[in-house]
This record gives structure tokens, C-alpha cells and sequence, in this order.
């Protein structure tokens, strides 16, 4: 019972991270006239990588040069994934974005599942990938479905170099200086973007508020939650930020979604889901003595 109890304020904090995140994302949007994509890049890579800097405080010495090129392999992927993500935010409703970009690491969770099943899960996804074109892929941009495939593929290589760099640095010193080299990567793509936009201190203000809550403050929830949440749980519950993205671009965006994009949205999810539990099993069976 104490388990049950101790879960619960960890389940919300998870899906009060997931809210922030796409509060972030929706503001984000609100600030492409005046920035681009590019330059809301830029503003949350850098206040992201000023406030981690500033908690983290990391050692600049003692680190092998390994170390290093995984550190900055890291910043290289955050810049890139960050910067696909927007790019196609301005070209896609929300919710469908986030729901493409999970496909990235489903398709991780299905490969290290090594289970036949878990290619019924792939299929799950193909079929809500399918069912996000309302019908009709024509109905969605196309470039900004590529663009969202980047950011796919970007999630699946941010998931396996932030594992690399985990290993390399102490708690939070490797995302913090990875998080810098991004920011310097996206600098000069967001001060051509923004421009004197860049000069105005409510734009500034809004950036930092973008940072806070697509980056900071969805960060320190999952580190508090996965104290008390099991890993496979913590990544069932990630597996819904399609649809807190979807809720997100609606009540915040105006962004209407079909019913069969609905229908797709919830496919990913429940693929997303099944993979991860795939993958749980595998992982027991491995560990498991045979006879």
C-alpha cells in the first residue's frame, strides 16, 4: 500500500512534466513570427544550457578525450533534434509532431525487444502513422513531416549518446556542458532568424519562460520521479506525451484534429506502450537463468 501511495505524487509529477513541456512548445509557436524556429532554438538552448551550467557547476578537467567527443556528439544531437522539432512545429499541429518524434525511440524499444511481438507493435505504429495522414498524407505538410522524422531519428541518437555520456560525467555535468555545445552549434542560425528581435527584453523573457518550462523544470520532475517509479512505468507514462502534446495544440494553439488523426495519436500510444513492455520482458528473460 505504501508503494501505491509513494507512486502517486511520482505518476503526477511525470505528467506534470509532460503538461510544462508542451505549455513550452505552445509558446514556442506563439513566438515563431517574431523569432522563427531557429531563433526559439537558439533562446532555449541557451537559457537551458545557462541554468544547467549554473546547477550543475561541472569540472572542465579530468575528463578523457573519449569523454569529450561523446560530450560533444550530445550538444551536436540537441541542437539538431531541437532544431528539426521546430522546423516542423511550424509547419504541423502539435500534437501531430510530438506523435511522429516518439517513433524515434518506439522503434529503439522494438529492436532491443528482439521478440517476435514486438513487430506487432511496429505494425500498431505504422497503422497510427497511417491514420495521422486524416485519409490522405496531402492533408499534412510534407516537409514538415521530414522534418519531424529528423527529429525522430535525432530522439533515437539523444537517447543512446545521453546513455554514452551518463557514463562518462557525474550527474548532471555531462547534459550541462552538452547542453552549452548546442548552444553555441545554434547560435548563429538563431541571431540570422531572430535578428534584432533578439534586442528586445520581453522576447528574451519569453525565451527563458520557453527554457524553464520545455526543459528545466520537465527535467528535474522525471529526476524526482524515477526515485520512486520504475523505469519501464516511467516510460509508459512518457509514451502519452502525443496525446498532452494534441491537448496542448488545441486548448492553447486552436489546432483541430481529425477524428482519424485522434485515432492515430492514440495507435502510437498504445504501440508505445505495448514496445516498452516488450522490451521489459526480453530484458527479464535474459537476466533469468535457463533450466
Amino acid at each position: 500500500m505504501r508503494a501505491r501511495t509513494g507512486q502517486t505524487p511520482a505518476i503526477l509529477l511525470v505528467v506534470a512534466g509532460l503538461a510544462c513541456q508542451e505549455v513550452g512548445a505552445s509558446l514556442a509557436v506563439l513566438l515563431f513570427p517574431r523569432v522563427g524556429p531557429l531563433g526559439m532554438v537558439m533562446l532555449r538552448l541557451v537559457f537551458s544550457a545557462i541554468v544547467l551550467m549554473l546547477i550543475a557547476r561541472p569540472r572542465l578537467r579530468g575528463h578523457s578525450r573519449d569523454g569529450w567527443l561523446a560530450v560533444a556528439g550530445f550538444g551536436l544531437v540537441l541542437a539538431v533534434m531541437n532544431g528539426l522539432f521546430y522546423l516542423a512545429l511550424e509547419r504541423l499541429p502539435l500534437g501531430v509532431t510530438v506523435t511522429i518524434e516518439v517513433l524515434g525511440p518506439l522503434t529503439l524499444s522494438i529492436v532491443a525487444a528482439r521478440r517476435a511481438s514486438a513487430w506487432v507493435w511496429a505494425a500498431v505504429a505504422f497503422a497510427g502513422v497511417l491514420a495521422l495522414g486524416g485519409g490522405g498524407w496531402e492533408r499534412l505538410d510534407p516537409v514538415g513531416v521530414l522534418f519531424a522524422l529528423g527529429a525522430a531519428a535525432s530522439w533515437a541518437f539523444y537517447i543512446l549518446s545521453s546513455a554514452r555520456v551518463g557514463r562518462e560525467f557525474p550527474r548532471l555535468d555531462g547534459l550541462a556542458l552538452a547542453m552549452t555545445i548546442g548552444a553555441v552549434v545554434a547560435l548563429p542560425f538563431g541571431i540570422a532568424s531572430a535578428g534584432e528581435a533578439l534586442l528586445r527584453p520581453e522576447i528574451l523573457a519569453l525565451g527563458a519562460a520557453v527554457a524553464i518550462l520545455s526543459s528545466t523544470i520537465p527535467y528535474a520532475f522525471e529526476l524526482i520521479a524515477l526515485r520512486r517509479l520504475a523505469a519501464s512505468a516511467f516510460a509508459i507514462l512518457m509514451s502519452l506525451a502525443p496525446a498532452t502534446a494534441a491537448l496542448a495544440g488545441w486548448l492553447l494553439l486552436g489546432q483541430q484534429l481529425s477524428w482519424l488523426e485522434i485515432l492515430g495519436i492514440a495507435l502510437v500510444i498504445a504501440a508505445s506502450i505495448g514496445a516498452v513492455r516488450s522490451s521489459q520482458r526480453a530484458a527479464r528473460e535474459t537476466a533469468e537463468p535457463l533450466g
